[in-house]
């Protein structure tokens, strides 16, 4: 790091302008402005950049293919490297309008390949980047608020995309459970965790309508119930600037909180009641696991008694 006295400072300055543009302008989400602020940082410090509006303003492709490089070299998987380097964009755009620089051409960077394969379930990480990207990606605060609330939803009680947008206002506030609404009419009660809870809080927080308890609780952009579509939409996106695959759908992420608890040991009569199955058939479908693994974690489960 250079012993020049006044690197820090001028450091410091970037990054507060940044983060103050990141809050008061674009009106991100604390986690966002979190994220986006760190990698900042971490490019000025990078090889003693000059932090110098003009200077980043004229950021050069190699520069940043070397910090990228530095970054995969500590471990970064490929979604978080497609998400930093979205942090990144950013950041120097905000560069160049600072310094008047904005006709300035933008360093071409394409984001990590991802290798095309079977379709899988979403990782932990791969779904903290996507719910992340589409708050990242939305045109308002409140709908990024909004859209991962939904995701939330999905990967973290498991509900069907139906479900999440059927729930009502009276739902709120929530508690350590839910009682959901699934097909056929047949209700379930399923787990909230804290984080999909404080995703919930901030989009009920956020949203500019009110939310009265006998109406919808997620609402599109003129206040009517919001619609599957608009949810797959801002997925679609999402998953393209990370490079995720096709099957990263928001069906897939109940997929994943099927798969994910299936494999810390959950047993199978219990996920069926989480996701509202009628049958242990349709689990056993749904989370695509080969039949001596199901057969291994229900002997596990269910163990015969000995005659």
């Amino acid at each position: 790091m250079s012993a020049r006295p006044d690197y820090d400072f001028r450091i410091e300055k970037i990054v507060g302008a940044w983060h103050d543009h990141l809050t008061h302008n674009l009106r991100r989400s604390d986690h966002t402005v979190r994220a986006y602020t760190a990698t900042a940082e971490r490019l000025l410090r990078f090889e003693d950049v000059e932090p110098e509006w003009d200077t980043l303003a004229k950021a050069e492709q190699g520069l940043l293919r070397r910090y990228l490089a530095s970054r995969r070299a500590e471990g970064l998987a490929n979604t978080s490297a497609a998400r930093e380097l979205s942090a990144i964009k950013s950041f120097l755009k905000f560069t160049r309008e600072k310094s008047g620089k904005n006709g300035q051409m933008a360093p071409r960077m394409r984001g990590p390949r991802v290798k095309k394969g079977i379709p899988r379930a979403v990782t932990p990480d791969e779904v903290v980047n996507l719910t992340e990207m589409v708050d990242e990606s939305a045109s308002e605060a409140w709908i990024g608020a909004r859209d991962r609330a939904v995701l939330l939803l999905l990967y973290g009680s498991g509900l069907r995309i139906a479900e999440a947008l059927s729930l009502n206002a009276n739902a709120l506030p929530l508690g350590d459970t839910i009682v959901v609404t699934g097909k056929g009419g047949k209700q379930r009660t399923v787990p909230i965790l804290p984080l999909v809870r404080e995703a919930v809080d901030a989009y009920a927080a956020a949203t500019p309508f009110t939310l009265n308890p006998r109406q919808a609780l997620f609402r599109g952009a003129r206040g009517g119930r919001l619609s599957q579509g608009v949810v797959q939409r801002a997925v679609a996106q999402a998953r393209q600037a990370l490079g995720l695959p096709p099957s990263a759908t928001p069906h897939a992420l109940r997929h994943s909180f099927a798969t994910h608890l299936l494999s810390a040991g959950a047993d199978l009569r219990s996920l069926q009641e989480l996701l509202g199955h009628a049958s242990l058939g349709s689990t056993q479908i749904y989370t695509k696991v080969d039949a001596a693994t199901l057969l291994d974690v229900y002997r596990n489960a269910h163990p015969r008694e000995e005659g």
